[in-house]
């Protein structure tokens, strides 16, 4: 898989005692049979976060001690540790970058969309608050507001320590401070569902000496007592589309644009049909993050668009119903200048759209 299609980055931003690394060991070890790789970025030289998660990950795990990654003068030192994990030998399926609490998540941002490793690619920006001390940290970082407006996905983390009032407050602020769109997650103790960062693996159970990984699900079984209810993707709700026609290319980017705030995540392959790009479009969404990566068809494999959307609260009928509403019955009929919108979201320049039209890139180069 890694082979054809380049590796994921997730970077999880947050100041100190959000709950980055928390959130980060919960996505460890309910991985199922995903492969993560782990770039832990410690302020200081004691890298505690690094030795918290080091017995999850192994050989696949790296740190940058020493200071902010985003205080480098050059990328040169994360890009060399992106192609040791994006090697075909480790397979791979996500890198994670655990941010320094300090770091200026627009400045690893644009770190990464400038990598020019074709192995690897941008995956969004979760920002995690803490719920317990948000007004505290706003008033000791006023930067909390610049990051907050650079995030595709806003995770409340510790929503167990506030009443649902002083929730309510935090949540209304944290729109308002956020890009509009933006999805709120709430959490406590850092548990969200993988699901809405990468695709997980099945999980299969080995036959003889227990793996790692075995050990790690087996403990978690017993931990979590009632095991399907404990785990965070029971509070969400998952649309699936599918349909053997082309979908218009402006009427699916007016459908992203306008997605709600509720719906965390896109993923799965579109078929626009217009000529000169009826390549398999795989779309990849978490918040406002938004990446299509075109490539070809298997042999024989169907034209067809095949989606599944993931979010809480969302209106599963209306979805379909504007997914619906996105088919085109005649896509041979498109000219060029139709897929201006999607281009702006792949890896490849629009060199068909004027300059005046093709509309300037915003930090990170893939936002929603």
């Amino acid at each position: 898989m890694n082979s054809v299609q380049p590796i994921p980055v997730v970077v999880l931003s947050g100041f100190l005692g959000s709950g980055k690394t928390t959130l980060l060991n919960h996505l460890l070890t309910h991985r199922g049979g995903t492969r993560i790789g782990v770039v832990v970025n410690d302020f200081g030289s004691i890298e505690i976060d690094a030795m918290a998660v080091a017995g999850q990950v192994g050989d696949s795990m790296v740190s940058l001690g020493g200071g902010c990654l985003c205080c480098a003068v050059d990328g040169s030192e994360l890009d060399a540790y992106l192609e040791k994990l994006a090697a075909p030998v480790h397979r791979i399926d996500v890198i994670v970058i655990e941010a320094s609490g300090l770091a200026e998540p627009q400045e690893m941002v644009r770190m990464l969309v400038a990598n020019e490793n074709p192995a690897v690619r941008y995956g969004g920006l979760v920002q995690v608050v803490d719920a317990a001390e948000f007004d505290a940290t706003r008033a000791a970082h006023p930067e909390t507001d610049r990051h907050l407006a650079v995030a595709d996905l806003v995770v409340l983390n510790k929503t167990d320590r506030v009443d649902a009032a002083e929730r309510a407050r935090i949540e209304a602020e944290l729109a308002a401070l956020a890009a509009p769109g933006t999805p709120l997650v709430g959490a406590d103790h850092g548990r969200i569902d993988p699901e809405l960062l990468f695709d997980r693996r099945p999980w299969t159970e080995t036959r003889g000496q227990l793996s790692f990984e075995d050990l790690l699900a087996e403990a978690g079984e017993h931990e979590d007592g009632d095991h399907h209810a404990a785990h965070a993707h029971a509070t969400y709700e998952s649309v699936s589309f599918a349909t053997d026609q082309a979908l218009s290319p402006r009427r699916f980017i007016d459908f992203l644009d306008r997605r709600p705030a509720g719906l965390y995540r896109i993923k799965g392959f579109v078929w626009f049909g217009v000529p000169g790009h009826q390549e398999r479009y795989e779309v990849h969404a978490v918040g406002r993050f938004l990446r299509f990566d075109p490539g070809p068809w298997g042999r024989g494999e169907p034209r067809r668009t095949q989606l599944v959307l993931i979010g809480k609260g969302i209106d599963g009928p209306g979805l379909l119903g504007a997914l619906e509403d996105c088919r085109e019955a005649d896509p041979g009929r498109a000219g060029p200048e139709s897929m201006w919108g999607v281009l702006r979201y792949a890896p490849r320049p629009v060199e068909e759209a004027p300059a005046e039209d093709a509309p300037e890139d915003p930090p990170g180069g893939a936002r929603g």
